[in-house]
């Protein structure tokens, strides 16, 4: 008597289909339509849903998410800064068909990062200095005499003018993807915001008489940080120390250059830097946590110390 073939099996998601394909992983049958591709054979859709989440997700060597390759905060801060230039432009050019004598000699592209606090105020050059929105602003003279604190964030979003605007906006594309790919998005982010912000109170704190704007503070910052990671990562510095002596001694030439604002950001973002890139592997984002928490600390008490001393 003659032995009844096998019954093939049928697929455990779609019963009305045979299958000799088993899941790697499960053991399951599965059809064709069921099939996702494994390193070794073929899996059901739940074993690569499982799999997906228990893997770890790419990190950088310094912690960050493997996100930063793709340099969507240096894009994100780029637009921001052209928006907030477009928006000074837009502001100048409203202000000047009404007529009322505040622009003389304040073209649109003088006019770019026009979006600060107070009344306007056009500098002898052409440029115009701050004005427009009152939730804008430099770091300027009076700012603790309500001015706004906030100044100290905001100014580094402004531009006074064209050229400003360019040279610190391509520094920020050439740092910023670098860094973001190594650091990662958000420690990327604290890194910027801890470099502008310290740029912006050494301005405040050493220069109170002078106005001060610009994402210089920052880019100094990205500057410090970019020659730490290098070290760190045991690559060649001569390129970026040839840039940054070459920036030191146009900040110590040019007069209407803020040299405390621009050492403010350079020691800020060093600073930054060495918390990101020296944290031991060990409670590593809590030790970089902590540290950025502690220096953001020590520039808010420094902001308050002068603000109650003034």
């Amino acid at each position: 008597m003659s032995e009844s073939p096998p019954t093939a099996p049928v697929c455990y998601r779609h019963t009305s289909r045979e299958t000799w394909v088993r899941c790697t992983r499960c053991d399951r049958p599965i059809c064709p339509d069921c099939m996702r591709e494994a390193a070794v054979g073929h899996q059901c859709p739940e074993c690569v849903a499982e799999g997906r989440r228990t893997q770890r997700s790419a990190r950088t060597a310094f912690g960050g998410g493997a996100a930063g390759r793709e340099g969507y905060v240096t894009k994100a801060l780029i637009a921001i800064n052209v928006l907030v230039a477009l928006i000074g432009v837009a502001v100048s050019g409203a202000g000047a068909l009404i007529g009322n004598g505040l622009f003389t000699g304040a073209g649109p592209l003088q006019a770019i990062g026009a979006v600060t606090g107070g009344p306007w105020t056009v500098i002898a050059d052409g440029r115009v200095a701050p004005g427009a929105f009152p939730d804008f602003g430099a770091v300027y003279p009076g700012i603790d005499d309500g001015g706004g604190i906030y100044r100290l964030i905001t100014a580094m979003f402004i531009h006074y003018g064209l050229l400003h605007l360019l040279m610190n906006m391509w520094a920020l594309w050439v740092l910023g993807r670098n860094l973001e790919a190594v650091l990662g998005p958000v420690r990327f982010v604290a890194l910027y915001l801890l470099a502008g912000l310290g740029g912006n109170v050494a301005a405040y704190l050493l220069s109170p008489g002078s106005l001060s704007a610009g994402a210089s503070t920052a880019v100094f910052g990205l500057f410090a940080a970019y020659f730490i990671v290098l070290r760190k990562l045991k690559l060649d510095t001569s390129a970026v120390v040839g840039v940054l002596v070459v920036n030191l001694v146009l900040t110590f030439t040019i007069s209407s250059i803020s040299w405390q604002g621009h050492l403010g950001g350079l020691v800020a973002g060093g600073l930054t830097a060495i918390v990101l890139a020296y944290a031991p592997r060990p409670h590593r984002t809590l030790i970089q946590a902590a540290g950025c928490g502690a220096l953001l600390l020590v520039l808010l008490a420094l902001t308050v110390l002068r603000v109650l001393t003034h």
